[in-house]
């Protein structure tokens, strides 16, 4: 199912009418640098310049770019470093100039409180004509893949006991439900899912619209917390898309990477002119090879590229054989789409190359792994999730740390040896934190703190390990694990299957009852809802037609659980099909980034 979710795509004039007043006349757009990857799935450029946007620049401190604009709209996520900045921008305006600038502010996605007392402080809270909120939920990022974009879901659902994000979910819930009917079954497992189907059940009683009268698409929607499974972002995924997201990192279905393997090779010239700027590629399931190879394991890549090299090499041989005018037209006709099948290919095959290099071992400048052992560390990981040594500290980790690898890559280790262990003995726990404080600096305290708080790294509390039992009873190990045609969804892990997905799995077939005790050693409650339908609205079921589930994950969800759910959408005989919905697109590194904290030295 590839769902139409561009529907939800906003109309971008809404966004510049602030209560019925236009301020339409050629204004100029001032960003959130951070919103603008988010924005542009779903307004391009030449969409704002057909709204008569004069000009966009991103928010910095200092003045205002100058431009021949009456109205300055700030575009910008409710922070209060962000409305100094802005309390900057507006001070330094000359208002000698004529004529006299309009400012306007639109707090994405909810209006602040204490953003508005900040700039009040500052002294430029009246200058604003126009306080308003735009409501941006849900951001379709591909055909069964939505996201919010909110880069701190996790930290303040978990640390700061912030249900905000949690509200704004709920309520991209109900938009999601307007345009596709009420869905008839809610299952969750986790206090923060609890807390959604909370709000829905009363968003839905306090909507005065009444029932919705649309034929539901969605049959069941699944809300999972992410600390129900806090293993699978820990871990490396081993999908293309994954790993590419591990090393280089995916921003707004785009990525950066290094220039030199997509420099075109010309005869003689050797190594002059390599290009400098990196390369920037969209990745998405518009272009036909990507979509193919995204959510296959990395070891079962290389075969599919091959082949689709014999395959555009031979469509190319064909003009030899046009012999007639309709021959000859019918190649031509066909050129634009070879060409484009070719040059996609040949940027695939370059990616494959430096990704290749990373996981062979070899340093690599631009890595997150540079220099560092991706093999020996993949195994450490797999020993841990297959519960080898989880209780003793790690010879590896420890090198690590002598070695000063990077602090993300060490906190992720053993992060992820304490939830494979259901916590760490103390004498490990104080030994792991002396060594990172010791090497890294004791600024970090804090972070281990948070960690700590998020349930990532604890003090095993009772003398019973849960975590073999939950890997046992819900198979989240595969020792037998087949990369290149798989039969389950641990091929995303070489190995482990993602207990998240395995969740969803289970729930479509046979049901939550038959791993009742498994769900209880989960932290946070699990429940069931059912939301009424209308007469006439009940789906009848035809022979051989899928159900259809909505996940959503509150805090985050992997590429590498994203594929395996789709793995589990495209079985014959699965009878499910899966539409993702997250908070935010996060691996272990993004993830752990979130939760960091520094200490910055007192200046003297």
């Amino acid at each position: 199912l590839s769902l139409s979710l561009s529907v939800t795509r906003i109309h971008i004039g809404l966004t510049l009418k602030f209560r019925g007043r236009d301020v339409r006349k050629s204004p100029a757009i001032v960003w959130d640098e951070y919103l603008t990857g988010p924005f542009g799935l779903i307004a391009q450029y030449s969409l704002l310049k057909e709204h008569e946007v004069e000009k966009m620049f991103t928010l910095k401190a200092g003045r205002l770019p100058p431009a021949d604009v009456k109205n300055i709209i700030f575009l910008v996520r409710p922070r209060l470093e962000l409305m100094d900045i802005i309390a900057e921008n507006v001070l330094s305006e000359d208002r000698v100039r004529s004529p006299l600038r309009d400012f306007h502010i639109l707090f994405v996605p909810r209006r602040s409180l204490l953003c508005e007392q900040r700039l009040k402080d500052q002294g430029v809270l009246g200058s604003f004509i126009h306080r308003e909120q735009y409501s941006l939920d849900l951001i379709p990022f591909d055909g069964d893949l939505l996201s919010m974009e909110s880069e701190s879901a996790f930290k303040e659902c978990y640390l700061e006991n912030d249900q905000t994000s949690l509200y704004q979910a709920a309520k991209g819930l109900m938009t999601l439900q307007a345009l596709y009917g009420t869905i008839p079954q809610i299952f969750g497992k986790g206090d923060c899912a609890r807390h959604v189907a909370n709000m829905m059940i009363r968003m839905k009683r306090e909507f005065p619209g009444g029932q919705n009268s649309i034929f539901p698409i969605f049959d069941t929607l699944l809300l999972l917390d992410r600390n129900v499974d806090l293993l699978s972002p820990l871990a490396t995924q081993l999908t293309y898309e994954g790993l590419i997201d591990e090393i280089y990192g995916i921003q707004n279905t785009y990525v950066k990477l290094p220039p030199e393997k997509f420099a075109p090779k010309k005869q003689g010239e050797g190594g002059k002119d390599l290009p400098t700027e990196p390369k920037k590629l969209q990745l998405n399931s518009a272009e036909e090879l990507y979509a193919e190879i995204r959510d296959k394991n990395f070891n079962a890549v290389g075969s599919v590229l091959s082949k689709k090299a014999k395959i555009i090499s031979a469509a190319f041989e064909e003009r030899h054989h046009a012999k007639t005018v309709g021959e000859i037209k019918q190649f031509v006709s066909q050129l634009p789409h070879m060409q484009a099948a070719r040059s996609s290919l040949a940027n695939h095959t370059s990616i494959a190359e430096l990704i290749k290099d990373i996981t062979s071992k070899y340093p690599f400048q631009y890595s997150t792994y540079a220099s560092e052992d991706f093999f020996d560390n993949l195994t450490v990981e797999q020993e841990f999730m297959s519960g080898i040594d989880t209780d003793k500290v790690n010879n590896y980790t420890e090198d690590c740390i002598a070695q000063k690898h990077p602090l993300i890559k060490i906190l992720r280790l053993v992060c992820l040896q304490s939830v494979c262990n259901s916590g760490l003995k103390q004498k490990v726990l104080d030994h792991y934190k002396r060594e990172i404080l010791q090497t890294y600096g004791y600024e970090h305290i804090l972070t281990l703190n948070n960690l700590e708080k998020a349930g990532l790294l604890k003090l095993q509390t009772s003398s019973r390990n849960n975590y073999p039992t939950i890997r046992k009873t819900m198979r989240l190990w595969m020792d037998d694990v087949n990369e290149q045609n798989p039969n389950d969804i641990s091929y995303v892990y070489s190995g482990y299957a993602p207990l998240s997905v395995r969740l969803a799995q289970l729930l479509a077939r046979p049901g939550w009852r038959s791993i009742e005790e498994v769900l209880k050693m989960l932290p946070g409650p699990h429940f069931e809802e059912r939301q009424q339908l209308p007469t006439g609205l009940q789906k009848k079921r035809q022979q051989g037609e899928n159900r259809v589930t909505l996940v959503f994950f509150l805090g985050g969800v992997t590429y590498a659980e994203i594929a395996a759910l789709r793995f589990l959408s495209q079985m014959e005989d699965g009878g499910t099909e899966y539409v993702i919905a997250t908070t935010k697109l996060i691996n272990g590194t993004n993830w752990i980034k979130s939760l960091m904290e520094k200490l910055e030295p007192p200046p003297f």
